[in-house]
């Protein structure tokens, strides 16, 4: 058996220490093999540094994901060319710095496979989301290269994340969605055995709209105001998806994690 978590897109200082300071403490209690997580807004809510990286790798995080503020933090560029750990979405154009997938071994000789996506609608222009994933996993298949293989779905639309779970299922251990920071009632296991859920949720303050300080946001939608968006500063809810894959790299169970803050537990 292969235990993964997955930790969706953490949001802001808060969020950050708290995953940090909880990774050890999860990866204990829930036996881990692996943990991976999203952290492309954990600078401030937009982007990611090598320092939060490196931090993150720290405490125990074995990949990260990230999906369209990857870039927000110029200083990301020449550390994710070395580092292949920190992923960036697979179909962004072609020679754009870094990769979107990589397998990371542990020291059990566990093979863990991580591909990054980010979907076409309502998103920023990149190639063909279903061809780029269909492409990676020919290249890396369950048994013969990697025990387990988790995909994250960076995106917006819930139907086209729905989509891209049905192409994977059987060649994927898990694909969890990213991106709206809304964790979905969703997670199951597909017929052919792959575990999904359409949205992991963020690492974040709930008490908020979508990460953001609530007033600032609101006043935007209304019209009452422009004021710059600042991450919401109150208690953080851990969100995520814990997925145990048999030795064909199958999910056999899939549960939600909410840990913390105003969501409740699971």
């Amino acid at each position: 058996m292969t235990r993964v978590l997955f930790l969706g897109d953490i949001v802001g200082r808060a969020a950050r220490h708290e995953v940090i300071s909880q990774v050890p403490l999860l990866r204990a209690e829930h036996n881990l093999d692996f943990i991976v997580v999203n952290c492309e807004n954990a600078a401030g809510g937009f982007g990611v540094t090598p320092a939060i990286c490196e931090a993150l790798f720290e405490a125990g995080v074995d990949v990260l994901t990230t999906g369209n503020h990857v870039w927000d933090k110029p200083e990301i560029i020449p550390y994710i060319e070395t580092q292949s750990r920190l992923l960036r979405p697979l179909n962004m154009p072609e020679a754009t710095p870094g990769n979107g997938v990589v397998t990371h071994t542990n020291a059990a000789g566990k093979r863990l496979t991580v591909v990054n996506v980010m979907t076409n609608l309502f998103m920023a222009a990149n190639d063909p989301v279903f061809a780029a994933l269909d492409g990676a996993l020919v290249r890396h298949k369950l048994q013969r290269d990697a025990d387990f293989i988790l995909v994250d779905a960076h995106g917006e639309a819930t139907s086209e994340k729905m989509a891209l779970g049905h192409m994977v299922d059987g060649r994927a251990s898990m694909l969890v969605g990213t991106h709206t920071h809304v964790p979905t009632a969703d997670h199951r296991i597909l017929a052919g055995g792959t575990a999904y859920q359409t949205d992991a949720g963020m690492c974040g303050d709930y008490d908020s709209v979508i990460g953001m300080d609530k007033v600032a946001a609101t006043d935007r939608f209304t019209g009452r105001g422009n004021s710059r968006l600042s991450v919401a500063m109150g208690a953080v809810t851990l969100c995520g998806l814990l997925v145990e894959a048999d030795a064909n790299g199958l999910a056999q169970t899939v549960a939600p994690l909410r840990a913390g803050g105003g969501l409740s537990p699971a």
